[in-house]
């Protein structure tokens, strides 16, 4: 049975918090106005590059953050899947690029080919959420397909079927369109280079000193004897597979003497891994 909520996933469940209460804040005390760049005047006039650093922190606007929740939650599967510490530790890096690449692109490349009219750079990690998407669309396949028809429902059948074929995966995937078309065009652009981020990482495209680096255990509430049980599981998982199937006889044999089922092995695949 797979776990509801944010059961095994501190690490999504901090980046939701995190958002909702940071956006919140800012709406208070009236400070949406530093987050947000625009090249000139922020950067070349007034040389604020202290926004460079903050402009992911939260969003200027309520929808942007349902959606961003929605979309981080839906995609708490990654976490369990990787396991804490090395979801942690791709966030670390995620985070790293997609805040200095955009504003680099948008200040030296894009907005001097677009003659100046590419000024504006929104709020908000959504370049962040679509490097994790990618993870997503990646790792984790679909579980059913359905399709939404466009023609009558007495319509022959040698005739093609026309209308769209969506899947359980949509759901997810819509929000953070939603999230990539909310201030065009400079959230499409983060949209972009979170998903170029995101791909990178996942086919060892960047530098390895980024892909293998990992968190402290203690950032993401691991303990000592809690990463020597793992391992410890870890190790008997492995010596069940090599071992043996014809050694186990009958009805009472032994975990390890066993070939373990198709589900068994998903469950232990979503429990997670260092």
């Amino acid at each position: 049975m797979l776990s509801s909520g944010f059961a095994d996933a501190p690490v999504s469940r901090s980046l939701v918090y995190g958002l909702v209460g940071a956006s919140i804040l800012a709406s208070i005390t009236d400070v949406k106005h530093y987050f947000y760049i625009q090249v000139d005047p922020h950067l070349w006039r007034y040389h604020q590059a202290w926004r460079i650093l903050i402009y992911q922190l939260c969003y200027t606007n309520s929808t942007e953050v349902l959606f961003a929740a929605m979309t981080i939650y839906n995609m708490r599967v990654i976490e369990r899947l990787w396991g804490s510490r090395k979801y942690a530790s791709f966030f670390v890096t995620a985070f790293t690029l997609t805040t200095i690449i955009p504003p680099l692109l948008l200040s030296l490349f894009i907005r001097p080919l677009s003659f100046n009219t590419f000024n504006y750079l929104p709020a908000g990690p959504t370049a962040l959420i679509f490097a994790i998407l990618a993870q997503y669309h990646a790792a984790i396949p679909h579980v059913y397909k359905y399709r939404l028809a466009a023609s009558p429902r007495d319509r022959p059948l040698s005739e093609p079927f026309v209308g769209v074929t969506l899947s359980d995966k949509t759901y997810t995937y819509l929000p953070a369109l939603q999230l990539s078309l909310s201030q065009f065009p400079g959230s499409i652009l983060c949209a972009i280079v979170g998903w170029i981020v995101g791909y990178s990482w996942r086919h060892d495209l960047l530098p390895g000193s980024l892909i293998r680096r990992r968190v402290p255990g203690w950032m993401v509430g691991m303990r000592e004897k809690d990463r020597a049980e793992d391992f410890e599981g870890l190790s008997r998982r492995l010596a069940g597979e090599n071992t043996n199937p014809i050694l186990a006889t009958g009805s009472g044999a032994q975990e390890g003497g066993r070939r373990r089922t198709l589900g068994r092995q998903l469950l232990d695949q979503f429990r997670g891994g260092l």
